[in-house]
């Protein structure tokens, strides 16, 4: 599962970049930290609607979380 790794780990760095707490994420997407917490654990993935929320959000391309693209860049 390398995908769920890439995935959870742009979460974390992206929240973190933008000096989020799980919790302040977690209340854009309608999830709670700890569902925040284990998805970048990556114990948990997310669904399509939430992933497109975190692209949003974060203003990447969805291709970009889930480790099929190394550019952030929305096309």
């Amino acid at each position: 599962m390398e995908n769920l790794e890439i995935f959870s780990q742009r979460v974390k760095e992206l929240r973190k970049s933008r000096r989020l707490s799980q919790k302040e994420l977690g209340e854009v997407l309608g999830l709670t930290h700890k569902s925040i917490s284990t998805i970048e654990s990556g114990f948990r993935g997310t669904t399509i609607e939430k992933l497109i929320l975190l692209a949003k959000f974060f203003e990447v391309s969805t291709d970009y979380l889930l480790g099929l693209s190394d550019d952030p860049a929305l096309r």
